[in-house]
């Protein structure tokens, strides 16, 4: 099952005009919930940006400074990544290039495993979405409205209808939603 997870803000956003998400840092909580949600991936497909900014938790010591960070970054340097990038000639940690279209590394990074596997970066998974590569969307809703930035997704063609399958409100007020794409 192909996965995206990102925060959002109430008004849908991920990142705010501006470009930043500093409203969007998960408590202990919510961070013990994603250490167990990442723990279930196969695979990670990541966009340029969110693989610049998630390769700190495998090239980075500091981010071991504490126990439960030390175990997301066991957890996430495990996990096989394939980044897509025009700009970017290699990559570090336990990713490799995407060489196949988007489609094709989707479909070969399902079969590689038993595991679902997430897609990341707004870009990316909007083309997946457009495409309709995915399964279920796994949203955090913050309690905030940034009134523009970069969309979850972007506008697509056709309705796409969804079934709430589970939810969760954290002690920091942000909601858990999943959805799957209905039958």
């Amino acid at each position: 099952m192909l996965i995206v997870s990102m925060g959002v803000s109430v008004d849908g956003f991920i990142k705010d005009r501006d470009g930043g998400f500093d409203w969007a840092p998960p408590d202990e909580e919510q961070f013990r919930f994603h250490i167990d949600q990442v723990r279930e991936l196969g695979a990670c497909l990541l966009g340029r940006n969110l693989y610049e900014s998630m390769v700190v938790w495998e090239t980075d010591p500091a981010m071991r400074a504490e126990k439960d960070q030390a175990e997301f970054a066991d957890v996430w340097s495990a996990i096989p990544k394939v980044v897509f990038s025009h700009a970017l000639e290699t990559v570090e940690g336990n990713a490799r290039l995407a060489t196949g279209t988007l489609a094709e590394e989707v479909a070969t990074a399902l079969a590689a495993n038993e595991k679902d596997v997430e897609i990341g970066g707004a870009g990316l998974a909007g083309q997946a979405v457009e495409l309709g590569l995915v399964d279920e969307f796994r949203i955090f809703r913050y309690p905030v409205i940034v009134g523009g930035g970069t969309p979850l997704i972007p506008p697509v063609p056709d309705q796409i209808d969804l079934e709430l399958i589970d939810t969760k409100t954290f002690n920091s007020r942000v909601i858990f939603e999943r959805y799957g794409r209905a039958a």
